[in-house]
């Protein structure tokens, strides 16, 4: 292959580093330093220069002018880079090293062969048109939402990122190959939401700026990028939907590889399907059970329709979650649960349009390196203007008194909000940059039953076997925490061929306790994120990790202290946390 001198030079740069790895095993703070030399090169030469809106989510602006080209030359490119890395990264002994760059060392390593996986193996790029479409919108947002600088110097970033977009499409009509229909379905869906973002949203971000030719130059810009998605859109249902005859199945040996790289999970997926149905069946007698000490009459389904039913307006939906965080706030500091890096509330939004299609909810944190716009954003996606009374009510169904509370819990206090408040403490440019979806996922999963056990919405001077309202919390989050059961069993089974999606629809609705509607959303996020087992799987790794940790810790044991210890580490995954916080290498499960 090819390379441009540009990665002549820097692959020549790192053969010469590496020369320097092979030290003294009693040298690892020499060692330490070759190594984050080396991963500096990594995050400065590969991962910002070829993500850029990554950069600008990160907090590093110097990449705001320009956009991910997605050209088969720099995938080309993406992949010479990373596999020179690999060698470099592979060829440092990690025994060499300290306990705490050891693991830097494997999220680096990880993360380079993961992204090899998934431009040589999985291959979105070839399949996906909604990561073209969804991509440059995200990356305009990125600049839009945060005001780390002036307006108008933000608006020509947009306009600077906006002028590239039509190479971006010209990319995805070169690029894709025999898509699977449901990712061409899902990326038509998603097109209307796009222009109207940039119709509406966009412009009004910027309403401000007073600069007549920088306006004129970037209502130029974003009508070309309105034009573009249309035009994209009418090749999708015209050229690109006849023939997307494709398989979104990544298959098993990709699936255990995905698992490895992303998770440093190296456990069997048949073991794996055993402890998902276990907890799957555990968390169902649960919900039996305590459905029945609301009403031993009724059926839990019974039971779990009157919940749904008891929501709020789809108008007050954002004020309901506004006047929720208050209070989950101050329960941690009450009740010693866990640090607070910042007393400031998140904003509580609707979901941006790229984003609604998949997502229910969603939390949008500053970047670790984010120096003056500190805005967390709150995401909760509200009903569209277009759906029908049954699709509107199935919808809020997801948003009952219950569910509103564990969405809370799991999206800010103490959930992914608060971890991601710790991020930037964490004790090296790798942890606050490389991490885990079952260590964030997990965390927040796990956060909506701790704070329930810890007595969150009980009523003072009521036996909790009594107390309804507590009961009916404790029932919403059974209910989501069975959604992220199913999703364990139908990522897995989905893609290694033994679940077709209309299976996959109804385990959501029978085993899920889902409506039809967000059992159909699951199952479609479910074909383009196989691995969002993640979420249960994160959680018992946790669990799992405190029970192990309090025995260690005996009479010292404090959860307030475990929860600080593990979010200061950043948040790499589970079994690194148990070097780190045990001293082992013991099994996660």
């Amino acid at each position: 292959m090819k390379l441009i001198p540009f990665f002549a030079v820097l692959l020549a740069g790192l053969a010469v580093q590496a020369q320097h790895h092979a030290m003294p095993a009693s040298d690892s703070a020499n060692n330490d330093k070759v190594f984050t030399s080396l991963a500096d090169q990594y995050f400065d030469k590969y991962y910002f220069r070829f993500n850029p809106s990554a950069a600008t989510a990160a907090g590093f602006h110097q990449y705001d002018s320009q956009l991910e080209d997605y050209s088969r030359a720099s995938l080309d490119q993406q992949i010479a880079t990373l596999k020179n890395f690999q060698k470099v990264i592979a060829k440092i002994d990690p025994l060499q090293l300290s306990a705490a760059t050891r693991v830097d060392h494997t999220l680096v390593l990880n993360d380079i062969n993961a992204r090899l996986l998934s431009l040589e193996s999985i291959r979105q790029w070839e399949k996906n048109p909604d990561l073209y479409s969804s991509g440059i919108t995200n990356s305009i947002f990125v600049i839009m939402a945060r005001t780390f600088a002036p307006p108008a110097e933000r608006l020509k970033s947009v306009i600077a990122r906006e002028k590239q977009v039509p190479a971006v499409f010209l990319a995805a009509r070169q690029n894709l190959k025999n898509p699977p229909p449901i990712y061409v379905d899902v990326a038509l869906e998603q097109i209307p939401g796009l222009i109207s973002f940039f119709q509406k949203d966009v412009p009004e971000a910027f309403k401000d700026v007073k600069d007549q030719a920088l306006l004129a130059e970037f209502q130029a810009a974003n009508q070309k990028v309105m034009d573009e998605l249309k035009s994209y859109g009418q090749w999708m249902e015209k050229d690109l939907k006849p023939q997307a005859h494709g398989d979104f199945r990544i298959g098993a040996d990709n699936y255990s590889k995905k698992l490895l790289y992303d998770e440093d999970v190296d456990i069997p997926l048949t073991r794996l399907l055993e402890i998902g149905m276990a907890n799957l069946r555990l968390n169902q007698q649960a919900f039996k059970e305590t459905a029945a000490k609301l009403d031993p009459n009724k059926t839990p389904r019974e039971i779990l329709a009157e919940l749904e039913k008891d929501h709020p307006a789809p108008d007050k939906l954002l004020q309901t979650f506004r006047d929720t965080l208050g209070g989950l706030k101050d329960f941690l500091a009450q009740h010693h649960i866990v640090k607070l890096p910042s007393e400031v509330l998140p904003i509580v939004q609707e979901t941006p349009p790229f984003a609604r299609a998949l997502t229910f909810a969603s939390m949008d944190t500053p970047g670790p390196f984010e120096k003056v716009a500190k805005e967390a954003f709150f995401n909760v996606t509200l009903p569209e203007p277009s759906w029908t009374p049954q699709q509107i009510q199935e919808h809020m169904a997801g948003f009952n008194r219950g569910t509103i509370i564990s969405t809370a819990v799991h999206e800010v206090y103490p959930g992914h909000y608060t971890q991601f408040l710790w991020v930037p403490y964490a004790p090296s440019k790798v942890r606050k940059l490389l991490g885990c979806s079952s260590n964030a996922e997990g965390w927040a999963h796990y956060s909506e039953q701790m704070m329930l056990d810890e007595g969150y919405g009980r009523t003072a001077g009521v036996d909790q076997d009594h107390d309804t309202a507590f009961l009916k919390l404790r029932l919403g989050q059974l209910q989501d925490a069975l959604l992220r059961n199913a999703r364990f069993i139908v990522g897995i089974q989905m893609h290694t061929g033994t679940m077709t999606f209309d299976q996959g629809v109804e385990f959501f609705e029978k085993e899920g306790y889902q409506s039809h509607m967000n059992g159909l959303r699951e199952t479609k996020r479910g074909t383009s994120d196989p691995t969002y087992l993640y979420y249960t799987l994160g959680k018992l790794e946790i669990m799992k990790l405190r029970e192990d940790y309090k025995k260690k810790m005996g009479a010292a044991f404090s959860l307030e202290k475990f929860h600080n210890e593990l979010l200061k580490q950043g948040f790499p995954p589970i079994k690194l946390l148990r070097q780190v916080m045990m001293g082992d290498n013991s099994q996660v499960l």
